[in-house]
Parts: C-alpha cells; structure tokens; sequence
C-alpha cells in the first residue's frame, strides 16, 4: 500500500539552498516515471542501473530549464554498453510536470556481469540544450572520467560551467505487490563562485588533467565545500529511494545546520514525443533504395521508437514515393502508434 510520503513525493525534484554556506541544490526522486522508462525494456540490472542514473542526472540538471525547453544528455563509449541516451523536456506551462525519456543500446554478446559504468568504457559525456525552434543548440562534451555517471556530470559542470558540484544517485528495485519496481534518487549540489570568477590554470587534479570541483573552490569557501560535501556522503541508498524519508526530511538529516531553504518542488513524469510526423521527416533523409528495403511484402514501412517501444507500420506512399505531399500527409495523420504487447495509449 502507499504512505502518505510516498504519494506526496513520488516523481518530484525539490529545488534547495543552504544559506550558511552558499551552496544551492536539488533533490530528486523518482518512482513511476523511471519505472515506466526501464519497463519499456528487458535491459539486464546492469544496464538498467546506469540508465537510472542518467535519467536521475537528466532531471536535475533540467529542472532549472525554462519552459519549452529540452535537456538531453548522451554517454557514448567503445565498450559493449555503446550508449545512453536521455531526454527532459521542460513543461510547456508554469505548473505542469517535466518529462523524461531514456534508452540504452548495448552489445548483449560482449555485455559481463558486474558494475555497468566500466563496461561503457572510453568515450563521451555530451549535455544538449535545445531552446527550441530557430535556437542553435547548446552542445558541450567532456570524456568520461572518474569511475561513474555522477563523477562524468561533475567534471562536465567543472570544465564547462566551471561550477564546482556533487552528484549522488542510488536506484534499487523494490518488491511490492504487482511485482518488482524501480526506483530512483539523488542529489545535485553546487557551490556559488564569486561573480566574475575563472579558472585559468591549464591542468586540474582530475583523470586526465581534466578540471575537478575541488581545483575551483577557492581558499575562502574550502572549509564550507569540504564540509558539505563530507555530509553529502554520508547520504545511503534507503534515504535517496525512499519512500520512508521524504526528500525535505532528507535535506533535514544532512544540512540541518547549513540553514537549508526550500523553494517550490517540480513534478517529473514519463514522456516521449514520438509521432508518426516525425518518423516520415527521419526517413526523409534515406534514399528510395534504403526504404525499399525498409518495405514489407504488403507495402508499409515499419519503424520503432528507441525511446517508448512504440511500432509504427506506415503507407509507402507517407514518405512521397507514391503520392503528393496533401496525400502523404493525410496517410501519416491517419497512422497510429501500436505498443506490442501492452494497449496502445
């Protein structure tokens, strides 16, 4: 059965700033939104885990976008887990919950048992911003480093946005009547720089020369950053899932004495923005040669989305090999997503 605090706190991110120490922050959890995103998938826990997080890092991350805007964030490697891909979309109206989306795409033969940041192995950590139509998009890229997602988010925030941050993030499944369900949390936190602040130095104390949070903390707020932080590690599993600790008592049991303020918390849910529109202008950009082998025997091209599993089967004839543009796209607004063995929504 659900608690109060879990009903209360389910699928939120809690913005905060602890006054004492100029520091700002936000606590996230989610709960059906990120079960929603891994049940979309049969990803091994390993896999499932590391999309976890960089959902959790996604909406932390997004939560300070304004409206209409999306946030996604994409972990390429050379290892057999080859990518995670996120999505938040801001809500398009104050008051309206923010969206998330992710899928992961692995090499199942070359996948191992284990800690699943390893098997990513050499590659990227890219955060777009996209303010929307007629915006050039914001694109920033560091190498993976630091032995997990949180560490590749806080050297992204050190090199790019020479902020010095944390991240912590936990996710666990949990057994409860209807069967067993993900669950998500974690913690952004971010000392404010002096205005006017830069760093200058060539190399930092990171893997690779790469900056740290630490080579951007100066003399005066060292004792608070280091303070802080050494709280914020003390945090463990159970208090980041929940649902027994809500999120501001959480706040409470770590910063009780860092004078923590709350500000108004955002509600998260699962979304994706598929559409059969949007698969015509993909397969727009693939030559008739590559969409006839796209063709079934009945003369409709199927595709899948990524993201949500849904199954589009559309006319030949949407993608313009067959009939002008006003037919095209009157057999595109007449196709309709199916979701292969669950009701289509």
């Amino acid at each position: 059965m659900s608690t109060a605090a879990t009903i209360a706190w389910d699928d939120s991110i809690l913005p905060f700033q602890l006054d004492a120490s100029d520091m700002r922050g936000r606590i996230a959890r989610l709960d059906h939104s990120l079960d929603n995103i891994l049940g979309q998938h049969d990803y091994p826990s390993n896999v499932s885990e590391q999309v976890a997080q960089a959902v959790l890092l996604t909406a932390m991350i997004g939560q300070t976008m304004k409206l209409r805007w999306r946030l996604s964030l994409q972990i390429r490697g050379d290892g057999p887990l080859r990518l995670i891909a996120t999505d938040y979309f801001a809500p398009a109206k104050a008051g309206e919950p923010g969206q998330v989306r992710a899928y992961a795409s692995y090499d199942e033969d070359r996948l191992q048992d284990g800690p699943g940041f390893p098997q990513i192995g050499k590659g990227m950590f890219a955060v777009i911003i996209d303010q929307g139509e007629g915006m050039q998009p914001y694109q920033g890229i560091t190498p993976l480093a630091g032995g997990s997602l949180a560490a590749c988010a806080e050297t992204y925030f050190a090199q790019s946005e020479q902020l010095p941050t944390r991240f912590v993030l936990g996710a666990a499944q949990q057994v409860e009547a209807e069967g067993e369900t993900w669950r998500g949390g974690g913690i952004m936190l971010q000392h404010m720089p002096p205005a006017g602040s830069h760093v200058t130095g060539e190399e930092g104390s990171g893997e690779g020369g790469l900056l740290g949070a630490n080579d951007l903390i100066g003399r005066d707020a060292e004792e608070d950053w280091n303070r802080v932080t050494m709280l914020l590690e003390t945090t463990e599993l159970m208090e980041l899932v929940g649902p027994h600790v809500t999120p501001d008592q959480l706040l409470v049991r770590l910063f009780h004495e860092e004078t923590p303020r709350v500000f108004d918390a955002q509600s998260v849910k699962f979304g994706c923005t598929c559409s059969a529109a949007k698969v015509v202008q993909t397969m727009s950009m693939y030559s008739s040669k590559d969409v006839s082998h796209m063709t079934t025997d009945n003369g409709t091209v199927t595709a899948d989305c990524q993201f949500c599993g849904a199954h589009y089967e559309l006319p030949a004839q949407v993608l313009g090999f067959e009939a002008d543009p006003e037919a095209a796209e009157a057999a595109a607004q007449a196709a309709k997503p199916s979701w292969p063995g669950r009701p289509a929504s």
